[in-house]
Protein backbone atom coordinates (compact mmCIF):
# COMPACT_ATOMS: atom_id res chain seq x y z
CA UNK A 1 0.00 0.00 0.00
CA UNK A 2 3.04 2.54 1.02
CA UNK A 3 4.01 2.10 -3.22
CA UNK A 4 0.66 2.85 -4.12
CA UNK A 5 0.15 5.81 -2.03
CA UNK A 6 3.89 6.73 -3.88
CA UNK A 7 2.51 6.64 -7.14
CA UNK A 8 -0.91 7.69 -7.28
CA UNK A 9 -3.11 10.34 -5.93
CA UNK A 10 -5.80 9.18 -5.08
CA UNK A 11 -9.09 10.66 -6.19
CA UNK A 12 -12.62 10.97 -3.24
CA UNK A 13 -14.76 7.58 -4.90
CA UNK A 14 -18.90 8.70 -5.42
CA UNK A 15 -21.08 5.68 -6.17
CA UNK A 16 -20.78 3.51 -8.82
CA UNK A 17 -22.27 4.49 -12.40
CA UNK A 18 -25.29 2.35 -13.17
CA UNK A 19 -24.57 -0.13 -16.70
CA UNK A 20 -26.81 1.28 -19.38
CA UNK A 21 -24.29 2.35 -21.75
CA UNK A 22 -25.93 5.41 -23.65
CA UNK A 23 -23.67 7.79 -24.83
CA UNK A 24 -25.00 11.45 -25.70
CA UNK A 25 -23.01 13.76 -28.58
CA UNK A 26 -23.38 17.52 -27.85
CA UNK A 27 -22.38 19.33 -31.25
CA UNK A 28 -22.67 17.56 -34.64
CA UNK A 29 -19.42 19.30 -36.22
CA UNK A 30 -16.77 16.94 -37.96
CA UNK A 31 -15.24 16.44 -34.44
CA UNK A 32 -18.77 15.34 -32.54
CA UNK A 33 -19.15 12.98 -35.64
CA UNK A 34 -15.97 11.64 -35.78
CA UNK A 35 -16.27 10.86 -31.41
CA UNK A 36 -19.91 9.47 -32.70
CA UNK A 37 -18.62 7.46 -35.34
CA UNK A 38 -15.25 6.07 -33.64
CA UNK A 39 -17.89 5.17 -30.19
CA UNK A 40 -20.33 3.18 -32.63
CA UNK A 41 -17.26 1.90 -34.63
CA UNK A 42 -15.26 0.47 -31.88
CA UNK A 43 -18.18 -1.30 -30.34
CA UNK A 44 -17.54 1.26 -26.91
CA UNK A 45 -21.67 1.61 -27.22
CA UNK A 46 -24.57 0.38 -28.91
CA UNK A 47 -27.12 3.61 -27.95
CA UNK A 48 -26.11 6.81 -29.21
CA UNK A 49 -28.03 10.27 -29.40
CA UNK A 50 -27.27 13.34 -31.22
CA UNK A 51 -27.85 17.10 -29.94
CA UNK A 52 -27.60 19.86 -32.64
CA UNK A 53 -29.35 23.39 -33.01
CA UNK A 54 -29.31 22.44 -36.52
CA UNK A 55 -32.09 20.33 -36.87
CA UNK A 56 -31.33 19.13 -40.91
CA UNK A 57 -28.21 18.25 -40.70
CA UNK A 58 -28.92 16.39 -37.34
CA UNK A 59 -31.44 14.37 -39.02
CA UNK A 60 -29.18 14.08 -42.09
CA UNK A 61 -26.34 12.90 -39.68
CA UNK A 62 -28.56 10.56 -37.56
CA UNK A 63 -30.41 8.80 -41.02
CA UNK A 64 -26.74 8.39 -42.69
CA UNK A 65 -25.94 6.86 -39.33
CA UNK A 66 -28.87 4.76 -38.94
CA UNK A 67 -29.02 3.53 -42.30
CA UNK A 68 -25.22 1.76 -41.46
CA UNK A 69 -26.66 0.38 -38.33
CA UNK A 70 -26.84 -3.72 -39.49
CA UNK A 71 -22.92 -2.80 -39.72
CA UNK A 72 -22.53 -1.42 -36.28
CA UNK A 73 -24.23 -4.51 -34.52
CA UNK A 74 -27.85 -2.73 -34.59
CA UNK A 75 -27.22 0.19 -32.68
CA UNK A 76 -30.14 2.61 -31.51
CA UNK A 77 -29.22 6.23 -33.12
CA UNK A 78 -31.49 9.09 -31.90
CA UNK A 79 -31.51 12.67 -32.35
CA UNK A 80 -32.97 15.87 -31.71
CA UNK A 81 -32.47 19.60 -30.94
CA UNK A 82 -34.59 19.23 -27.31
CA UNK A 83 -31.49 18.11 -25.32
CA UNK A 84 -34.73 15.41 -23.76
CA UNK A 85 -33.02 13.47 -25.56
CA UNK A 86 -29.91 12.81 -24.00
CA UNK A 87 -31.43 11.75 -20.58
CA UNK A 88 -30.35 8.43 -18.88
CA UNK A 89 -26.58 9.47 -20.87
CA UNK A 90 -23.96 7.51 -18.80
CA UNK A 91 -21.29 9.49 -20.85
CA UNK A 92 -21.95 12.75 -22.68
CA UNK A 93 -19.17 14.42 -25.23
CA UNK A 94 -19.85 17.51 -24.86
CA UNK A 95 -18.06 19.18 -28.29
CA UNK A 96 -20.37 22.13 -28.88
CA UNK A 97 -18.53 25.22 -29.45
CA UNK A 98 -17.56 27.85 -31.80
CA UNK A 99 -14.39 26.50 -33.91
CA UNK A 100 -11.23 27.29 -33.98
CA UNK A 101 -9.94 29.23 -36.98
CA UNK A 102 -6.81 29.57 -39.07
CA UNK A 103 -3.81 31.39 -36.79
CA UNK A 104 -6.50 31.45 -34.23
CA UNK A 105 -5.10 29.95 -30.44
CA UNK A 106 -7.65 28.11 -28.38
CA UNK A 107 -7.81 30.50 -25.37
CA UNK A 108 -9.46 33.09 -28.04
CA UNK A 109 -12.45 31.08 -28.02
CA UNK A 110 -13.29 30.82 -24.34
CA UNK A 111 -15.56 33.36 -23.63
CA UNK A 112 -17.98 32.68 -26.76
CA UNK A 113 -17.99 28.67 -25.80
CA UNK A 114 -18.76 29.81 -22.10
CA UNK A 115 -22.03 31.34 -23.22
CA UNK A 116 -23.03 28.80 -24.74
CA UNK A 117 -22.03 26.10 -21.83
CA UNK A 118 -24.67 28.37 -19.55
CA UNK A 119 -27.56 27.17 -21.69
CA UNK A 120 -26.22 23.37 -22.39
CA UNK A 121 -24.50 22.18 -19.16
CA UNK A 122 -26.82 22.31 -16.65
CA UNK A 123 -29.81 21.18 -18.42
CA UNK A 124 -28.01 18.12 -19.47
CA UNK A 125 -26.85 17.29 -15.75
CA UNK A 126 -30.79 18.03 -15.44
CA UNK A 127 -31.35 15.08 -18.09
CA UNK A 128 -28.73 12.41 -16.64
CA UNK A 129 -27.79 13.17 -12.99
CA UNK A 130 -25.63 10.25 -12.94
CA UNK A 131 -23.34 10.90 -16.35
CA UNK A 132 -19.68 11.93 -16.52
CA UNK A 133 -18.88 14.70 -18.91
CA UNK A 134 -15.97 13.92 -21.16
CA UNK A 135 -15.45 18.08 -22.64
CA UNK A 136 -13.79 18.20 -25.94
CA UNK A 137 -14.55 22.31 -26.78
CA UNK A 138 -11.64 24.35 -26.58
CA UNK A 139 -9.77 25.72 -24.88
CA UNK A 140 -10.72 22.22 -23.58
CA UNK A 141 -9.12 22.25 -19.66
CA UNK A 142 -10.32 25.73 -19.38
CA UNK A 143 -13.73 24.73 -20.97
CA UNK A 144 -13.75 21.43 -18.75
CA UNK A 145 -13.59 24.14 -15.38
CA UNK A 146 -16.43 25.94 -16.79
CA UNK A 147 -18.49 22.62 -17.08
CA UNK A 148 -17.89 21.93 -13.93
CA UNK A 149 -18.66 24.96 -11.93
CA UNK A 150 -22.04 24.83 -13.91
CA UNK A 151 -22.80 21.04 -13.59
CA UNK A 152 -22.56 20.36 -9.90
CA UNK A 153 -21.12 17.19 -10.94
CA UNK A 154 -17.82 15.57 -8.78
CA UNK A 155 -14.80 16.49 -10.00
CA UNK A 156 -14.48 12.92 -11.30
CA UNK A 157 -16.99 13.33 -13.15
CA UNK A 158 -15.66 16.01 -14.83
CA UNK A 159 -12.98 15.19 -17.70
CA UNK A 160 -11.46 16.91 -20.61
CA UNK A 161 -10.33 15.18 -23.37
CA UNK A 162 -6.98 17.30 -22.64
CA UNK A 163 -3.35 15.75 -23.81
CA UNK A 164 -4.86 12.26 -24.32
CA UNK A 165 -4.31 13.20 -27.98
CA UNK A 166 -1.57 15.07 -27.82
CA UNK A 167 0.30 12.17 -26.19
CA UNK A 168 -0.71 10.25 -28.97
CA UNK A 169 0.83 12.36 -31.32
CA UNK A 170 3.73 12.74 -29.49
CA UNK A 171 3.64 8.88 -29.52
CA UNK A 172 3.50 8.59 -33.19
CA UNK A 173 5.98 11.12 -34.10
CA UNK A 174 8.80 9.86 -31.81
CA UNK A 175 7.88 6.23 -33.24
CA UNK A 176 8.56 7.43 -36.67
CA UNK A 177 11.84 8.73 -35.57
CA UNK A 178 12.92 5.05 -34.18
CA UNK A 179 10.88 3.15 -36.91
CA UNK A 180 8.75 1.17 -33.94
CA UNK A 181 5.23 0.56 -33.23
CA UNK A 182 3.36 4.33 -31.71
CA UNK A 183 2.08 1.56 -29.32
CA UNK A 184 5.68 0.41 -28.23
CA UNK A 185 6.78 3.96 -27.94
CA UNK A 186 5.98 5.37 -24.31
CA UNK A 187 5.52 9.59 -24.60
CA UNK A 188 3.46 11.57 -22.20
CA UNK A 189 2.08 15.34 -23.12
CA UNK A 190 1.05 17.07 -19.98
CA UNK A 191 -0.33 20.10 -18.77
CA UNK A 192 -2.68 22.37 -21.23
CA UNK A 193 -3.85 21.04 -24.34
CA UNK A 194 -2.53 23.88 -26.20
CA UNK A 195 0.66 25.94 -26.57
CA UNK A 196 2.13 25.35 -22.98
CA UNK A 197 1.54 21.68 -23.02
CA UNK A 198 4.67 20.03 -21.41
CA UNK A 199 6.38 17.23 -23.12
CA UNK A 200 7.60 14.38 -20.52
CA UNK A 201 11.05 14.11 -21.92
CA UNK A 202 12.37 12.57 -19.08
CA UNK A 203 10.12 9.66 -19.32
CA UNK A 204 10.34 8.83 -23.24
CA UNK A 205 10.69 4.87 -23.27
CA UNK A 206 10.97 1.75 -25.37
CA UNK A 207 10.96 -1.12 -23.12
CA UNK A 208 11.85 0.87 -20.33
CA UNK A 209 14.86 2.03 -22.15
CA UNK A 210 14.88 5.80 -21.28
CA UNK A 211 16.21 8.23 -24.23
CA UNK A 212 17.76 10.23 -22.18
CA UNK A 213 19.60 7.76 -20.97
CA UNK A 214 21.28 7.28 -24.35
CA UNK A 215 20.88 10.73 -25.20
CA UNK A 216 20.61 13.23 -22.32
CA UNK A 217 20.17 16.52 -23.92
CA UNK A 218 17.00 14.38 -25.88
CA UNK A 219 14.27 17.25 -25.75
CA UNK A 220 16.34 20.56 -24.35
CA UNK A 221 15.57 23.42 -26.18
CA UNK A 222 19.52 24.72 -26.58
CA UNK A 223 21.42 21.38 -26.33
CA UNK A 224 19.18 19.17 -28.47
CA UNK A 225 22.10 18.07 -31.39
CA UNK A 226 19.64 15.85 -32.63
CA UNK A 227 16.58 17.84 -32.79
CA UNK A 228 14.45 15.80 -30.82
CA UNK A 229 12.12 18.53 -29.26
CA UNK A 230 10.91 19.19 -32.77
CA UNK A 231 8.75 16.21 -31.99
CA UNK A 232 6.86 18.48 -29.59
CA UNK A 233 6.71 21.44 -31.72
CA UNK A 234 5.06 19.49 -34.30
CA UNK A 235 2.75 18.45 -31.38
CA UNK A 236 1.89 21.89 -30.69
CA UNK A 237 1.56 23.10 -34.57
CA UNK A 238 -0.47 19.96 -35.25
CA UNK A 239 -4.29 21.47 -35.06
CA UNK A 240 -3.18 24.55 -36.85
CA UNK A 241 -1.42 22.46 -39.63
CA UNK A 242 -4.38 20.16 -40.15
CA UNK A 243 -6.79 23.27 -39.82
CA UNK A 244 -4.51 25.23 -42.16
CA UNK A 245 -4.40 22.50 -44.65
CA UNK A 246 -8.62 20.65 -44.44
CA UNK A 247 -10.19 23.42 -42.28
CA UNK A 248 -10.30 21.34 -38.82
CA UNK A 249 -9.50 18.33 -37.04
CA UNK A 250 -12.07 15.28 -36.53
CA UNK A 251 -10.78 11.65 -37.30
CA UNK A 252 -7.99 11.82 -34.41
CA UNK A 253 -9.73 13.21 -31.89
CA UNK A 254 -12.87 11.42 -32.60
CA UNK A 255 -10.71 8.52 -32.39
CA UNK A 256 -9.26 9.61 -28.54
CA UNK A 257 -12.85 10.33 -27.01
CA UNK A 258 -13.83 6.30 -28.06
CA UNK A 259 -10.70 5.47 -26.30
CA UNK A 260 -11.46 7.58 -23.29
CA UNK A 261 -14.76 6.34 -23.31
CA UNK A 262 -14.23 3.00 -23.45
CA UNK A 263 -11.53 2.98 -20.67
CA UNK A 264 -14.99 4.63 -18.27
CA UNK A 265 -17.67 2.04 -19.74
CA UNK A 266 -15.39 -1.73 -19.71
CA UNK A 267 -14.32 -0.04 -16.18
CA UNK A 268 -10.57 -0.87 -17.26
CA UNK A 269 -7.94 0.83 -15.17
CA UNK A 270 -6.20 2.35 -17.77
CA UNK A 271 -3.97 5.44 -17.88
CA UNK A 272 -5.14 7.91 -19.90
CA UNK A 273 -3.51 11.75 -20.22
CA UNK A 274 -6.98 13.45 -19.45
CA UNK A 275 -8.24 16.92 -18.03
CA UNK A 276 -8.85 16.82 -14.14
CA UNK A 277 -8.63 18.73 -11.47
CA UNK A 278 -5.24 19.06 -10.43
CA UNK A 279 -4.78 21.45 -7.39
CA UNK A 280 -3.01 19.88 -4.79
CA UNK A 281 -1.08 17.77 -7.49
CA UNK A 282 2.48 18.75 -7.66
CA UNK A 283 2.71 21.63 -5.54
CA UNK A 284 0.35 23.28 -7.61
CA UNK A 285 -2.13 25.54 -6.06
CA UNK A 286 -4.53 26.86 -8.33
CA UNK A 287 -8.18 25.29 -9.33
CA UNK A 288 -7.17 24.86 -12.43
CA UNK A 289 -7.83 21.36 -14.91
CA UNK A 290 -5.10 20.32 -16.52
CA UNK A 291 -3.97 16.81 -17.92
CA UNK A 292 -1.93 14.43 -16.42
CA UNK A 293 -2.19 10.56 -16.34
CA UNK A 294 -5.02 9.07 -14.86
CA UNK A 295 -6.38 6.05 -14.19
CA UNK A 296 -10.19 6.09 -15.33
CA UNK A 297 -12.60 3.25 -14.45
CA UNK A 298 -16.56 3.31 -14.15
CA UNK A 299 -16.11 5.90 -11.71
CA UNK A 300 -14.48 8.63 -13.92
CA UNK A 301 -11.18 9.87 -13.03
CA UNK A 302 -10.48 7.45 -9.48
CA UNK A 303 -6.08 8.43 -9.15
CA UNK A 304 -3.68 10.56 -10.58
CA UNK A 305 -0.03 9.02 -11.14
CA UNK A 306 2.32 10.93 -9.52
CA UNK A 307 5.26 11.04 -11.88
CA UNK A 308 8.53 12.10 -11.31
CA UNK A 309 9.05 15.25 -12.95
CA UNK A 310 12.47 16.89 -13.84
CA UNK A 311 13.32 20.62 -12.35
CA UNK A 312 12.20 22.23 -16.02
CA UNK A 313 8.86 19.99 -16.41
CA UNK A 314 7.82 20.55 -13.02
CA UNK A 315 8.19 24.50 -13.51
CA UNK A 316 6.58 24.54 -17.41
CA UNK A 317 3.55 22.62 -15.75
CA UNK A 318 2.89 25.26 -13.18
CA UNK A 319 3.22 27.81 -15.84
CA UNK A 320 0.52 25.98 -17.48
CA UNK A 321 -1.99 26.31 -14.50
CA UNK A 322 -0.70 29.56 -13.81
CA UNK A 323 -1.80 30.63 -17.72
CA UNK A 324 -5.34 28.92 -17.08
CA UNK A 325 -5.88 30.97 -13.87
CA UNK A 326 -5.53 34.02 -15.31
CA UNK A 327 -7.53 33.35 -18.19
CA UNK A 328 -10.51 31.84 -15.74
CA UNK A 329 -10.11 34.92 -13.71
CA UNK A 330 -11.68 36.97 -16.38
CA UNK A 331 -14.31 34.69 -17.04
CA UNK A 332 -17.85 36.22 -16.66
CA UNK A 333 -20.64 33.16 -15.49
Amino acid sequence: MHLKNEMFHEVPKTEEQKSHQKVTVVGIGAVGMAAAFSVLAQNVSSDIALVDVFENKLKGEMMDLQHGSRFLKNAKITADTDLSVSAGSRLIIVTAGARQKEGESRLDLVQRNVEIYKGLIPKLVEYSPETTLLIVSNPVDIMTYVAWKLSGLPKNRVIGSGTNLDSSRFSFLLAQRLNVAPTSMHGWIIGEHGDSSVPVWSGVNIAGIRLREINPHAGHEEKDAENWNDCHKEVVDAAYEIIKLKGYTSWAIGLSCADIASSIFENTNAVKAVSTFVQGIHGIDKEVFLSLPCVLNANGVVSVVKQKLSEDEMAKLHASAKLMDEVQKGLQF
